[in-house]
Order: C-alpha cells, then structure tokens, then sequence
C-alpha cells in the first residue's frame, strides 16, 4: 500500500463500519483506510505497516473497549508511528476522561459519538489534522538539499530560514557525509559552501536570503505600488491585522524581514493558546494564519525589510531595502522585537556556530545525544528546553533569577520539573563561551556565591530581553526610551502631540501620527502573549476603518 494509511478501531462491527465508510467517502482517493476490531488487532497491524515502512496519518480510536481501552492503544501506538494523529472517539459521558487523555497522553483531538453529521462534525476536525501531517509528511526525498559544514553560521541561517519559512530541505555536512563532499566537489573547481541544490537540479553557491527566496518562488515584490493597508512584521498581531483587514475589503500587503510567525513562529509548543487543546506550534499557527490571510488576498513579501517611513499628507510610504517602495493609507507596525544580544566574552564569534538567538529549530536533530544550555527565564525559554528535551542527552537551564515561576507559565515550570533531562540551575549566568570552529565549552557563574564552573557543551541557546525593531521609523513615530512605540492614551500630549493635526484623540492602538497603529511586543507595555498580540492585531482594524472613513 503506497497511499498513506487511516486506521479505525472499535470492538462493535457496526460503528466500525459505519467510521470506516464515512473516512473512505472523503479521503478515501488519497488515503488507505484500514480498520480492527480491538485494540491487540490494530497494534499487530501497525507493527506490520512499521515493518513495511507504510507511513500512516491518522489513528482514530473508540475509547471503551474489552482488553485495552482506546487511550492505553494510542499511547502504545505513539512508540510505533510517533508523527500520526491521534484521535479517540468517545461517548458524552466519558468526556473527561478524553479531556485527560489530551492532557496526559498528549492526544490530539477527542470526537463525541454520533458523528452524523460527518460533514460538520467529523470532517472539519479530520481535515485540519491531516493538513498538519501532510505538512510534516515526506515521502522520500527528492527535493532540495543544503550542503555545508554543520558549523557554519551563513548555512545555519539558510537552514534556519527554510525551516521557518516551512519549505522541506535535506542538510548534508560536508565533515560527515561522503555524498556531500562529492556534490560539493563536483566540476573544476570546488563549489563555494553553503550550497544549496534546488530540486530541479540548479544550484545556488552561498546565496543571500533574498537568492534563495526569489529561486524558491516565494514572493518578495509587491505588485502595486499602493495599499489601503499595510502591515510591516508577520507575527501573530500582523498576521491577525492582514486576515481581518482583508477579510473586510481592505487592499493588504503584509512585509516580513525573515518568515512569517516571529518570535512566535519559533515556539515548539504554544499550549495555552484558545481552541487548541493539545497545543500547536508557532510554525503550525504561522502557517494556517498565512493560508487564511492569502485566501482573503494578502500579499505576503518575505523576505522583505522595510528601511524606513516618510509621510506624503495623509500618505505614508515605506522604502523597502531593494529600492522600491509601498505607499499606502494606513500603517500598521508589528515588527516584534529581537533577543538581546548575551553579554558575556565569546559569545558573538561563535554566533551561529553552537551559539543560538531563539529556538533554532532546523539544529534539533543535530543535538540528538548532546549536552544542550538554553539561557532564559521565560515561556520561550521553558518551551525550547522541553522541546530540545526529546533531542539532546542533557538540558540545562540558565537562569539569573531565584525561581522560575516569576517569569514562567505554572504549567511550563511543572513539566520542566518532571523531566528527567532538564536540569535548572537559578542564580545562574553565562561569563564565557569557549570554542574553536564551534562551541566547546561554557563558563557559569554563580551570582551568589561567585563560583564559576566550566561545563561541556556544543550547543548554546538564548532567550534574554528584548530589543523592538524600530530603529527605521527614526524620529517619525514616538517611541519610548527602550523603543517601545507609544500609542493612544500613553502618549502625552505636551510632549508626543505638538503635532497632531486632528481634533480628536488618538484611537486606542494609534501611534504620534494618525493612521499609524502599533500592536503585539512592538508596542509600550504591551502584553508579551500570542492571544494578546492576535487580539491587539484585530482590533486595530476597527478603528482603521475608523481613521479611513475620516479621509
């Protein structure tokens, strides 16, 4: 069987046939639907499709059966085929316990019985995890490759970018890999690295981001020179702004220095976020927030920069960093913020060479049996180190502060207490990273005590502060002595409003110049949170139609 595999099992022949008809009727032209009637017959099957090496998307699982109840199934079959979806189909009263299952087993979705009908309450739920296993989904590979040292700061950004930006790649190290050196090899002269061979067989020797992304097809240019609105950053506040702004008839550009998602789109795992019971990943979230925006007609340019922002009257226009520019009527701002830089000696000579600024998720495998540091005393930090959990051999982390509770959502601080890999180390600070070609070993000090200890480690990630990307408005739009931008009632008139043209006040996320919003970690005292950030993004709109009806 090439196509790949749905599985269903329950111990009553009826609804097993009934699921088993309805999952052929949609997926059944793309999908192998396969079905057992107890949970020992489906695990038998599953150790046969592992065998054979058949991928399979989906275990769909009644949760009361004789022997072996669905939740015990599917957490045995995760050991099997660890990437499938796994859903239980349950009866309403034993909700609670798929509601734990979720929680415990980490699940990822629980189906009330009946299910008639499928195309409300079946299909929507199927749909939407499938696409997330087609999007993780590789069968074989053929397609583009990255050939470089593991080492090297100029891949690991390429790497990093293709991650991001979700576009599947295979990495080959050039100091591991005899297929690698040969590519790289190939013709007169060796082939300058990073090198990127492109699934049609060109090739790209040490490209710029904006090389890549234009070879990829993806689009960095707008088509028109002007937009009713335009976004500058793709983080959950842009990315809430472009779908809601183009969804009620707003012509929508959306501009991103890197990928969509920011600080966000680099999260392991988002589980505290509303509707997602099981938690997404910021790279998940991105990817269905870009797909909505883009079927509303939001043009998405990445990689893009916008250089700076002069004002035309009630025009605003952003110089991009190509040299072209886009005009518009309303600006919105959600450019995020950056990780500050670590201030301790070695650290930026080894800056992509073991020594990462967020979650570098494109280095995961790579730490398979290493000892891994992650710096950082907040979500970001707590979700990389339970993410790199499952990778490394060891997880230590750093943190400067006495508890990780000040900073740290209750139910990260409990699942980094119950791992076995991770190590916290409080009172605790970076002084030096040692290394040759790559990062060797890390000094630590005690800030209590003063004792410092120098520990092994390959691989450094950083999560301190944060520095908003705002220095291109110049002295445009008001901002705060950090960077913040101010909006609405933190600005103050005597100081920030000398030049306010209108009679009335700023709107409640609208900067020193009208037309000019700011929402998400860009803005002065803004909550660093992705509902808040979706929340602050989406309501802007009001009161851009707001601004516009005054034109």
């Amino acid at each position: 069987m090439t196509k790949p595999v749905l599985l269903t099992v329950d111990d009553e022949p009826e609804v097993l046939q009934a699921v088993s008809r309805d999952l052929r009727r949609r997926y059944g032209e793309h999908y192998g639907v396969l079905r057992a009637g107890s949970g020992a017959a489906a695990l038998e099957t599953l150790e046969e499709l592992a065998e054979r090496g058949a991928p399979v998307a989906l275990l769909l699982c009644d949760h009361r059966m004789p022997e072996m109840q669905g939740v015990e199934l599917l957490s045995r079959a995760r050991s099997l085929f660890p990437d499938a979806k796994r859903v239980l189909l349950t009866a309403y009263a034993d909700t609670e316990a798929a509601i734990a299952a979720i929680n415990q087993s980490q699940l990822d979705y629980y189906l009330l019985k009946p299910w008639d009908p499928p195309e409300e309450l079946l299909y929507p739920v199927l749909d939407d995890l499938l696409e997330d296993w087609l999007d993780g989904y590789r069968p074989g590979y053929g397609g583009l490759r990255v050939i470089a040292s593991r080492w090297s700061a100029a891949a690991h950004e390429l790497r990093d970018f293709l991650a991001r930006n979700l576009v599947p790649y295979q990495f080959l190290d050039v100091e591991t890999s005899d297929e690698a050196r040969r590519i790289a090899g190939d013709g007169e002269e060796p082939a300058p690295l990073p090198l990127v061979i492109l699934a049609e067989g060109g090739r790209l020797a040490a490209p710029s981001l904006g090389e890549l992304a234009r070879a990829l097809g993806l689009r960095t240019e707008a088509t028109q020179p002007f937009y009713d609105l335009a976004i500058v950053g793709a983080g959950p506040a842009g990315l809430a702004a472009a779908v809601y702004g183009a969804s009620e008839g707003l012509a929508t550009v959306l501009v991103e220095r890197q990928a969509p998602g920011g600080q966000a789109g680099t999260s392991s795992r988002i589980e505290n976020y509303l509707g997602f019971p099981s938690g997404l990943s910021g790279a998940d979230l991105a990817r269905r927030a870009v797909a909505q925006a883009r079927r509303f007609g939001v043009e998405v340019l990445a990689p893009q920069e916008v250089t700076a922002l002069t004002l035309d009257g009630p025009y605003k226009r952003i110089p991009l960093a190509d040299g072209s520019a886009i005009a518009c009527h309303v600006l919105m701002i959600s450019a995020g913020v950056a990780w500050q830089r670590l201030p301790a000696a070695g650290v930026e000579g080894l800056a992509g060479r073991g020594v990462y600024y967020g979650a570098a998720m494109s280095e995961a495998l790579s730490c398979k049996g290493e000892d891994v540091l992650v710096v950082g005393a907040g979500n970001s930090a707590g979700q990389a180190a339970l993410y790199f959990a499952a990778y490394a051999r060891s997880v230590t982390l750093v943190v400067r502060g006495g508890s990780l509770g000040a900073k740290m959502s209750s139910y990260l601080v409990d699942r980094i207490a119950a791992s076995e890999t991770i190590a916290v180390r409080l009172h605790t600070e970076v002084e030096e990273c040692i290394g040759g070609d790559h990062l060797e070993e890390v000094v630590l000090r005690d800030r209590e005590s003063g004792a410092r200890e120098t520990v092994k480690a390959c691989v450094l990630f950083i999560f301190i502060g944060a520095a908003p990307r705002t220095d291109w408005l110049g002295d445009v739009v008001a901002r705060d002595r950090r960077g913040f931008i101010l909006t609405g009632p933190d600005l103050d008139p005597e100081q920030h409003l000398r030049a306010w043209p209108l009679a009335r006040a700023p709107y409640l996320l609208e900067a020193s110049v009208p037309g000019v919003f700011a929402a998400g970690d860009v803005r002065h005292e803004s909550i660093k949170r992705v509902a808040s950030a979706v929340g602050e993004g989406s309501v802007a709109v009001h009161f851009m139609h707001r601004y516009l009806a005054s034109l």
